[in-house]
């Protein structure tokens, strides 16, 4: 007996082909005839022969499972007398089938919601519905285990290829509504078994659903249909049954999905008639629920072997997409091994042979070549602790996270400049030219660098500094710094802390974090390779504080000379020596650096530029560098010194020279915008005059010819001098030749000429510098050209460098004890208690003056400082609101060219001030002549440059009685 085995899948689910053993006696050449009599084609005859057909459902062994069963169909064909023996060979897991299954005629419905299920295939379900579940089981119980399965059409509005609804939900549908959701043509099957809800259907016969018979369960009556008639020798069909072969075992050769399938059928092809192989294509083709439902439908076996063609066809068409893809991707990873092999071998016979390491062999003589140089000055415990370090790389593994470790931390120990120091210059001179060739001005920083060079001289050693420079922005206090690492011949390095709030970028990571690093120190020396650069730390005035720790506590031992020859960093800890580093730091306002740290610098305060010096910057540096930055040659343009002087004094007030060059680079820019365009305009008009002379001469050349042409006519025609004439008119033309190179060069010189006057020298002056930078941002902070009662003229500290301000003073109202001060102008507190002290002490001093003069006893004042939105602070405008109260007073103005500052107490003394460089300045630009400093600033005023100094009448006082003599003395000048 020949078996067709069943194997499961995901697309087809279980199925199986009954194969029947054929043992024919009747008609043994007959193959589709035995066939036919199997499926019922062939009508029986009850006088000659009984045909019996069992369908084995050994549930014993599995046959849910999809696997372990073997349905098979036997065919006997024998006489009447050999019934009994026949019968009682029958095996106790044969199920009797009578009465036969066309015998049918009213089913139970089953929903199938993926795929319908052809003739001779199985096909396991799950019910969720207990009645139903309970009726299939009594279905077998009575000898009937058969059923109607039927696919489940689609959800209105769905697409065809998802599935609407899940397995679980389809029985959630029932009766009407499941009736008109059902594909009429199904497939009578058998119940082969039941387990829990899981069932177990072999497809037998093709049904239609006629009626519907009752609800709960579904059952439904049913037609029994066959195929149509057709000619077992038709050319056509039998042409197309043999390339659905020919296809499927293509199939079998690029894809190994449905082997079992193809092989099980290839082996029994003549065992199969053509309705059989039409099901049998479409059913394990990866078809959707649709086309697999059109096959199953049709009756026609030439159309349904059409239908299962273009299904295996397309299958084939996907398989060797599978192919290809597969083949592909086998090709890239077989590529990659054969690669890795490849150099796996290629570094056994390098290692063999000696020509190469391992990668921890390499590694470790790259770090001991890198320390060799240095070995001799690397500190003993450093070198102990590379030794170690080295000693451990060679005992762990390449894949382990500690290797990793280790290697980086060997390669920041070997990289870094151990002993490894930089050639100073002690050359004074040198060092001097250097300094004064990029800055000009900063006399005390420079005069500090030049003492630490004689210094190191006379030692023959240097040792490092921690030196801070505080001033306003702009005056060059970050650039200076790389002008001193030049000058002094050492490496420079610079990192701005502005900001900074974590710890970890002064002392670095601990190792055991992921991806530590060490500090910024540890990283300077890394870059520079010396251990003695110069470090620039930038705005160390703004430092921050976070939940990382205090960075400015971190910075205490790195600036701290008796610490850092010993500085720990995290990362590495190993101590580092770092006294030999010059550092210079930068601030703004030394008040916010913390006190511990400023203790350890050496402040060199940077007050700004004057006037003039900002000229000399402008003239020797910046327009240089604008001019190159633009472009633009020198003998391009001309910047009058007005010009400058206007630029510094309306537009750039501020102490530094970032504004000025921004300026200067803009002017500049806007320079050569316009030699731009006056180039190309008068390259334009050249050209244009070149080709209107050139066609001008061309026409005159053109009338010549002409009229020696008319010339040369008429002396042809007289006979007596024809051959004289046309010697001498040819003499004529040849004196004309000459004239197109000698006009030609004269052409070009023209051009050139008219070329180098095209672009002019672009001046710049006072009267057009509002052109260049539009209208002036400052004016002139003098307010009276003559100073009216009750107003005295102050000097004010600004963050741009100093500037004078106004004090007025009025009455409001007089009254017997109305005595009173009301301040305005955004004042200060400490600028406040400083207007009540002035009330306070101007009242005693007016007592003494005038006993008889009851002014501030019974007039309410207003004293107001301009300008009003610019806030004021500070202890220095004491004096001058004495001045101004008891101007208003007395009724007596001050002179119109003083100007005053000082703190004053109750008693009459004058406190020392800030900012008497700043001062000075802004009173030489409002035209004062006299100024009034606290005694104890003449040491400050003494230190300032001579042309600052120069024109002025300054007084010294430290008793208000002083001040009152010079204000109010000598008013014949007003």
């Amino acid at each position: 007996m020949l078996k067709l085995l069943s194997s499961t899948s995901s697309r087809v689910h279980c199925l199986t082909t009954p194969t029947p053993s054929l043992r024919i006696k009747q008609e043994p050449n007959s193959v589709f005839y035995a066939l036919g009599r199997l499926t019922g084609l062939t009508q029986r005859s009850p006088k000659n022969s009984f045909f019996r057909a069992c369908f084995c459902s050994d549930s014993s062994n599995g046959s849910g499972s999809g696997s372990g069963s073997q349905p098979a169909v036997e065919v006997d064909e024998k006489g009447a007398e050999s019934q009994s023996g026949s019968d009682s060979k029958a095996s106790s897991a044969i199920v009797s089938t009578y009465p036969k299954p066309e015998d049918y005629l009213t089913v139970l419905a089953l929903p199938l919601p993926h795929r319908p299920l052809f003739p001779g295939f199985y096909m396991p379900i799950y019910v969720k519905d207990p009645k139903l579940l309970a009726a299939l089981q009594e279905s077998r119980k009575r000898q009937a285990p058969y059923a109607g399965a039927f696919l489940l059409k689609d959800e209105p509005g769905t697409e065809s290829s998802t599935s609407s609804e899940t397995e679980k939900s389809v029985y959630d549908i029932k009766g009407k509504e499941l009736f008109n959701r059902l594909h009429e043509v199904g497939t009578l099957a058998q119940i082969s078994s039941i387990q829990g809800d899981q069932v177990i259907l072999i497809g037998h016969r093709r049904l239609r659903i006629t009626e519907m018979v009752s609800e709960d369960p579904l059952t439904v009556k049913v037609d029994h249909l066959k195929e149509k008639p057709y000619n077992k020798d038709d050319d056509v069909i039998k042409a197309t049954s043999f390339e659905v072969i020919s296809t499927l075992r293509d199939v079998l050769k690029t894809s190994s999905l449905w082997r079992d399938h193809v092989q099980t059928y290839s082996q029994h092809i003549g065992d199969f008639n053509f309705p059989r192989l039409a099901d049998f294509g479409a059913a394990i083709s990866g078809a959707n629920k649709l086309q697999c439902q059109q096959v199953l439908e049709e009756l026609d076996v030439h159309k349904r072997l059409q239908l299962t063609l273009e299904l295996v066809k397309k299958e084939m068409e996907i398989s060797k997409i599978q192919e290809s893809i597969a083949k592909a991707i086998e090709e890239k990873i077989s590529g990659e091994q054969r690669r890795y092999l490849l150099n796996e071998q290629l570094k056994a016979i390098k290692k063999e042979l000696g020509l190469e390491t391992d990668d921890k062999t390499a590694l470790s003589a790259k770090f001991k070549e890198r320390l060799e140089p240095n070995r001799e000055k690397c500190p003993p415990h450093v070198l102990q602790v590379i030794e170690e370090e080295l000693t451990k790389l060679q005992l762990l593994e390449a894949s382990s996270s500690e290797f990793n470790v280790t290697r980086n931390y060997l390669d920041w120990l070997t990289v870094l400049p151990w002993g490894n120091y930089s050639d100073e210059n002690f050359d004074v001179i040198r060092a001097q030219r250097i300094l004064d060739e990029d800055h000009y001005g900063l006399t005390d920083v420079k005069e500090r660098i030049l003492e630490f060079i004689a210094v190191g001289k006379l030692r023959g050693t240097s040792q490092g500094k921690i030196i801070c420079l505080s001033g306003p922005p702009g005056v060059g206090k970050t650039s200076i710094g790389r002008s001193i690492a030049r000058a002094l011949n050492r490496k420079f390095f610079r990192f701005s802390v502005g900001g900074l709030s974590d710890v970890a970028e002064i002392k670095g990571h601990r190792r055991t974090y992921i991806g530590a690093m060490p500090g910024k120190m540890v990283q300077c020396l890394k870059n520079v390779g010396t251990a003695n650069p110069l470090v620039l730390i930038d705005e160390i005035d703004k430092l921050g504080r976070g939940h990382a720790g205090d960075p400015a506590s971190a910075l205490l031992e790195l600036l701290d000379p008796e610490q850092n020859a010993n500085f720990l960093d995290h990362y590495l800890d190993v101590p580092i020596d770092l006294s030999k580093v010059l550092f210079v730091c930068t601030a703004n306002v030394v008040d916010n650096i913390p006190n511990p740290l400023l203790d350890r610098m050496e402040v060199i305060a940077i007050a700004g530029y004057i006037a003039d010096e900002k000229m000399h910057i402008a003239r020797d540096y910046l327009e240089k560098t604008a001019q190159e930055t633009c472009g633009v040659k020198p003998e391009q343009v001309e910047v009058t010194d007005a010009a400058l002087l206007g630029l510094i004094e309306n537009y750039c007030r501020e102490a530094g020279v970032r504004n000025l060059q921004k300026h200067i680079e803009k002017i500049y820019r806007k320079i050569a915008l316009r030699l731009v365009r006056e180039g190309s305009s008068n390259e334009s008009v050249i050209s244009g005059e070149v080709v209107q002379s050139a066609e001008a001469k061309a026409e005159v050349d053109e009338t010549d010819q002409h009229a020696a042409a008319n010339e040369t006519a008429a002396e042809v025609e007289s006979v007596g001098n024809s051959s004289h004439e046309l010697k001498s008119e040819s003499s004529v033309q040849t004196s004309d030749q000459p004239k197109d190179p000698k006009d030609a060069t004269e052409t070009e010189k023209l051009k050139e000429t008219e070329t180098s006057k095209a672009v002019e020298k672009v001046s710049v002056d006072a009267s057009n510098l509002a052109d260049f930078v539009g209208k002036p941002v400052f004016h002139a902070e003098r307010i009276y050209d003559q100073t009216p009662v009750g107003v005295v003229m102050g000097l004010a500290w600004t963050a741009m460098g100093g500037s004078t301000l106004y004090i007025e003073t009025t009455e409001v109202e007089q009254g017997e004890g109305k005595g009173a001060l009301h301040v305005t102008g955004q004042l200060g507190d400490v600028m406040k208690e400083s207007a009540q002290i002035a009330h306070t002490l101007a009242r005693t001093i007016l007592l003494e003056k005038e006993p008889a003069n009851p002014f501030f006893a019974n007039t309410k004042l207003h004293l107001h400082v301009p300008a009003g939105a610019t806030p004021k602070d500070g202890p220095s405008a004491g004096c001058t609101m004495i001045t101004s109260l008891l101007s208003l007073a007395m009724k007596m103005p001050v002179r119109k060219d003083l100007a005053m500052t000082g703190e004053v107490t109750l008693t009459g003394k004058i406190l020392p001030i800030g900012g008497v460089k700043e001062k000075t300045i802004a009173a030489r630009r409002s035209e004062v002549k006299t100024i009034i400093f606290p005694s104890a600033n003449k040491r400050d005023y003494d230190e300032l440059a001579p042309n600052v100094r120069e024109g002025l009448d300054v007084h010294f006082v430290d008793d208000y009685s002083q001040i009152f003599n010079l204000a109010f003395d000598n008013n014949t000048g007003n």
